[in-house]
C-alpha cells in the first residue's frame, strides 16, 4: 500500500538531478542557489534522520565549477568512507573521529573534475561493516518512511539524503549489498557497478574487487547520469577500464526492445524471504509483463556461493586490519573483530577454493546471460526493522547465524563481479518501500540500466520525496 506522503522542502530540492543540471547550464539557477536549498532541507530533516553527518558549505561555495561540465556544479553527498580533502572523514570509527584528510579519494577528485560540488558526508556503520547504519561517532541514521526503523546500510545516510530531498545525487559503496539494501529500504535507486567501472577498494588492496563505489539517485536516469560522472580508467586503480563510447545516460534512454527476465524469489532456497515481500515483487512483475517483456521463474545452480563470498570478505578485512594502527583498532566493534578472527582462521587452501568457486559461478552466470537479459530477485527478504536491532536473527522462520547471513541476496553480484541495481517497485501493507534487484551480464551496465528504465516506466511509480514520518505513519 502506497502511503500518503508530504514534502515541505524547497522546490529546487524536488527536481531531478538532470533537470537541475539543465537549469545550471541555462544559468537559470546557480550552484549557490542549490547549496542554499540543500542546506535548508538539511536543517528541516536532519534532527529526525541523522543522514548528513558532516557539512562543508564553505568549501562548496569556494569550489570552481563549469556549467559545461557533466554535473555543472551540482551539490552531492559523499559517504563517510571516502576521504575529502579538508573535510572531517571518520570512517564511522572513534579512532578517526577527528580525522581531517589532506588529500581526497581519487573518485572524489574525478567527480569534482566533472562538475560535482561536495556539500556533505553521509553516515555509515563503522568501516562500512554491517547493514544497519550506526556508529559510535555520529549515532543512528533513521529511515524517513518510519523513523523507528533502519534505512539499512552501509550507505544508509546516502539513501536517506535522497529520499528526503537533501541531495539530488549521493555516492554509495557496496560489498555485501551496502548500497542496494539502503536503496531498497528507502525507495530510491542504487547501483553496484562491475568492478573497474567506478572505483572501489583502497590503494592498499587495489587488485581486490569485492568492494566497489556506485551511484545512488531517485530514479534510473539520474543513476545513469551519476555513473557517467564516476566511470572511466583511473591509473590509481589497477583494475579500472575506460568508459563506454556511448554514455550510460544515453544508453538507458534507448528502446530496450525485447526483455528476457528470469525471476527467483529465493535463489533455489539459498535465501529466505517473507511472503509479503515476495507478493509485492510478483505483483510488480505481473504489471510489467507484456509481449516485449518475457518473465520466467528460474535460477541457475550456484554451489558454495556463501563460502566464496565469506572468503572474499575475510581477505578484505584482514588486509585492512593488518596495516591499521593499534590505537585505531582498539575501538572496533565486536562484529568487525569477529570478521578478522574468521579471516585469521582461514588457510591458503580455503582462499584457493574460493577463487575456484568464484570462477565456476561466473561461468555459470555467463552462460545464463546467453538466454536472459537480467536475473530478477529480492534485494532483501524482509522489510525495514527497528533501529535498535543490529541485524535480524531470523528471516521467514530461518535462523540467521550472524550479521551477514540475512544479506544472502547480495552475494551473487559481488562474487561473480556482475552489475546489480535496486529498483523501487512497490510497498508493503504498512507503507514501506520494496525494491526489486536486477543483476546484469558481465560489464553489462548499459543494458541493465536500459532494462531498469523500461520497467520503471512500465510501473509508472512516481518518484517520492518525503518529510520524515514517525512510527504512527502520520
Amino acid at each position: 500500500m502506497r502511503p500518503e506522503t508530504t514534502f515541505s522542502g524547497p522546490e529546487l530540492c524536488a527536481k531531478s538531478a538532470r533537470d537541475v543540471i539543465t537549469l545550471l547550464r541555462k544559468r537559470e539557477v546557480s550552484t549557490t542557489d542549490l547549496i542554499d536549498a540543500s542546506l535548508a532541507r538539511m536543517d528541516q530533516v536532519e534532527p529526525e534522520v541523522n543522514a548528513v553527518v558532516t557539512r562543508c558549505p564553505e568549501r562548496a561555495r569556494a569550489a570552481k565549477t563549469s556549467a559545461d561540465s557533466l554535473l555543472a556544479g551540482l551539490p552531492i553527498g559523499i559517504k563517510d568512507l571516502n576521504p575529502v580533502k579538508g573535510v572531517r572523514t571518520t570512517f564511522g570509527t572513534k579512532g578517526y573521529a577527528d580525522h581531517v584528510p589532506d588529500a581526497s579519494d581519487p573518485l572524489v577528485l574525478r567527480l569534482e573534475e566533472r562538475g560535482a560540488v561536495v556539500l556533505g558526508k553521509t553516515n555509515t556503520p563503522e568501516l562500512g561493516a554491517g547493514a544497519q547504519t550506526f556508529n559510535a561517532v555520529f549515532g543512528i541514521t533513521r529511515n524517513p518512511w518510519n523513523t523507528a526503523l533502519t534505512p539499512a546500510g552501509s550507505s544508509g545516510g546516502a539513501a536517506v539524503s535522497l529520499a528526503t530531498g537533501e541531495f539530488w545525487l549521493s555516492h554509495g559503496s557496496d560489498y555485501g549489498g551496502s548500497l542496494r539494501s539502503p536503496a531498497n529500504f528507502c525507495g530510491i535507486v542504487g547501483m553496484r557497478p562491475s568492478p573497474g567501472v567506478a572505483g572501489g577498494s583502497s590503494a592498499q588492496l587495489g587488485f581486490h574487487n569485492g568492494g566497489v563505489d556506485g551511484p545512488m539517485a531517485r530514479d534510473v536516469l539520474d543513476c545513469a547520469l551519476f555513473l557517467d560522472a564516476m566511470s572511466g580508467w583511473d591509473p590509481t586503480w589497477p583494475i579500472s577500464f575506460p568508459a563506454p563510447e556511448q554514455s550510460f545516460f544515453e544508453t538507458a534512454q534507448r528502446d530496450a526492445g525485447e526483455i528476457r527476465i528470469a525471476f527467483t524469489p529465493n535463489m533455489n532456497g539459498f535465501a529466505p524471504i517473507m511472503g509479503e515481500i515476495e507478493s509485492v515483487l510478483r505483483a510488480a512483475l505481473e504489471l510489467v509483463q507484456s509481449p516485449k517483456v518475457q518473465i520466467e521463474e528460474h535460477c541457475p545452480d550456484l554451489p558454495r556461493l556463501a563460502d566464496a563470498f565469506r572468503a572474499m570478505r575475510c581477505l578484505s578485512f584482514l588486509g585492512s586490519y593488518q596495516i591499521t594502527p593499534p590505537e585505531i583498532r582498539q575501538h572496533y566493534k565486536a562484529t568487525i573483530l569477529g570478521n578478522v578472527a574468521d579471516a585469521d582462521a582461514m588457510t591458503f587452501a580455503d582462499f584457493a577454493a574460493a577463487e575456484r568457486d568464484r570462477s565456476a559461478i561466473y561461468n555459470t552466470m555467463r552462460v545464463f546471460f546467453e538466454t536472459y537479459d537480467v536475473l530478477a530477485l529480492p534485494v532483501n527478504g524482509i522489510p525495514p526493522f527497528p533501529v535498535e536491532i543490529e541485524y535480524p536473527t531470523e528471516v521467514a522462520g530461518q535462523k540467521m547465524n550472524d550479521y551477514i547471513d540475512w544479506l544472502r541476496f547480495a552475494f551473487l553480484s559481488t562474487v561473480a563481479g556482475l552489475p546489480a541495481l535496486s529498483l523501487p517497485v512497490g510497498f508493503t501493507a504498512s507503507g514501506l518501500p520494496v525494491g526489486l534487484q536486477l543483476i546484469g551480464p558481465p560489464r553489462g551496465e548499459g543494458r541493465l540500466l536500459q532494462v531498469a528504465h523500461s520497467l520503471e516506466q512500465a510501473l509508472a511509480l512516481p518518484v517520492t520525496l518525503i518529510d520524515p514520518m514517525g512510527p504512527t505513519r502520520s
